[in-house]
């Protein structure tokens, strides 16, 4: 690969961007809608790893953009009536999913973020965005602290490496419930098809989920075809997924991996260990994308009633930074 890295701000389909490039890598990033990394390309072989919206579809993806690109989604998921009790304060979200009355995945994935840096050298390409909320803020009268949220992309031999950090201002202790909707393209070779790949992740224990897809505090079998996904790889839509699974890093690493067995590679999806549950949605086994989507804490995590260490809640004291690293790159596949 060719070591040219450059940076630039340039339109996605209309929207405000700022391009990262490395060698044949490409990646935008849209501080505008969420800071949502919405493309990463490899232009010498035209794959296309992540979910892009197509230009007629913009107003749409502005309206909700959760299923496309890397979504920030704080606090993640679904939470009963738009509701919980922690630590003496009532917090209260609007209710936008009415067919369940939960609130659904936040607020970080829909609102301007400041774009801190981009540059480039030799080595790497990188972009560096946050967003500060503090009583002036919007979100403010349902999230009541003073935090800042940074996120950083780096393009390099290594792939796209992605550090996000949460840091809390305020005098009170804040919750710090996080996930990424990663919408991973399934094949991402141009000339593949849905049967020519398969995925691996490393699930745990299924979550028993309610009508309004909310944890019961018991645990499913897994069926056989999820074993499979857990101990080797299968095809990605061989069943319809909107499953939530405990996390089972395996050799330190707490991944997902699509490999295309038509070109031979595969997609590694590494999160890091601070990620304790998956969410993982195949679109109805649509056959072209899913969403493995790595989460510090289990959906609805204040208002089950199991231990913080089990749900995954993590308390930011003053001062206090929660901080992981993840990284999109690919191998050959034996």
């Amino acid at each position: 690969m060719s070591n040219h890295s450059s940076t630039f701000e340039q339109a996605y389909q209309g929207e405000p961007a700022v391009w990262l490039r490395y060698g044949d890598l490409e990646a935008a990033v849209l501080p505008g809608v969420g800071a949502n990394l919405i493309a990463y390309r490899d232009h010498g072989s035209g794959y296309r790893f992540l979910r892009e919206p197509e230009e007629q579809e913009m107003d749409a993806f502005r309206a909700n953009p959760g299923v496309n690109g890397i979504p920030v989604l704080f606090p993640p998921n679904r939470y009963e009536d738009g509701t919980f009790t922690w630590n003496g304060r009532t917090y209260n979200f609007p209710i936008n999913e009415p067919e369940t009355n939960n609130h659904l995945h936040g607020f970080l994935h829909t609102i301007v973020w400041d774009v801190d840096f981009h540059e480039a050298n030799e080595q790497e390409s990188r972009v560096g965005l946050s967003v500060s909320i503090d009583e002036s803020h919007p979100v403010y009268s349902y999230w009541p602290h003073s935090f800042t949220a940074k996120l950083v992309y780096t393009l390099s031999d290594n792939g796209l490496q992605q550090q996000i950090s949460i840091q809390n201002h305020g005098n009170d202790p804040m919750p710090m419930m996080l996930a990424f909707h990663t919408a991973l393209n399934a094949p991402f070779a141009p000339d593949s098809t849905a049967e020519d790949v398969t995925f691996h992740a490393t699930i745990g224990q299924r979550r028993q989920m309610s009508e309004r897809m909310l944890p019961t505090g018991e645990f499913q079998p897994l069926s056989a075809w999820e074993q499979q996904l857990k101990d080797e790889s299968v095809n990605p839509y061989g069943e319809e997924m909107d499953n939530h699974y405990t996390a089972e890093p395996r050799n330190g690493r707490n991944i997902a991996e699509i490999v295309d067995h038509r070109v031979g590679v595969k997609l590694v999806y590494d999160v890091g260990t601070g990620y304790k549950h998956w969410m993982i949605w195949n679109c109805k086994a649509s056959g072209s994308f899913l969403c493995p989507e790595p989460q510090t804490n289990l959906v609805n995590a204040p208002n089950v009633n199991v231990s913080d260490e089990e749900k995954g809640f993590i308390s930011l004291k003053q001062g206090e930074i929660w901080e992981e690293t993840s990284r999109l790159y690919v191998v050959k596949s034996l």
